[in-house]
């Protein structure tokens, strides 16, 4: 498996786990488009044998104190695997060389993988977002990680493109 940059090549692949991950509230297509394209985000995805299995962004604009994780997604046959880590520890070490201080994401209530994940990479709870998710009325819980603490805990996690 090899994560990389995601290119605009790359949106078919990104759309249909995109729309498989998230029936309910997926993105466009276009709005990933611009994702993709634009110069704050930064895009993976990670491949096995040259097929897109998952895609993550980080939106983060150079020099400032914070950055967003926007999404982590992989198909289902291959979560739970350790590669939704993989990349969140890729985007992390990227908005850490983008000089980001603090990374914050949205993450479903009802997604308890993707919270657990998330807490033992060192991410809080600072709020939580009533019926946040629509149609699904899902509340968001908003988490915050401190990105030179966790880069502290996690030396070996500070690359930014990976094989494996």
């Amino acid at each position: 498996m090899t994560i990389r940059t995601a290119t605009p090549g790359d949106l078919d692949a990104i759309m249909a786990i995109e729309n498989a991950s998230f029936p309910t509230d997926a993105w466009s297509a276009e709005s990933m488009a611009a994702e993709l394209r634009a110069e704050y985000s930064h895009y993976l995805v990670d491949e096995e044998d040259g097929t897109v299995i998952g895609y993550a962004g980080l939106r983060s604009i150079r020099g400032n104190a914070d950055a967003d994780i926007q999404t982590i997604a992989l198909v289902e046959a291959r979560r739970g695997q350790g590669r939704g880590r993989a990349m969140l520890r890729t985007l992390l070490a990227e908005a850490s060389a983008r000089g980001a201080r603090e990374v914050f994401l949205e993450v479903r209530a009802d997604n308890p993988g993707a919270e657990g994940l998330y807490i033992s990479e060192g991410f809080e709870e600072v709020a939580r977002r009533p019926r946040y998710y629509q149609p699904d009325g899902v509340d968001a819980i908003v988490m915050k990680l401190d990105l030179r603490r966790w880069a502290a805990a996690t030396p070996d996690a500070a690359s930014k493109e990976t094989t494996a």
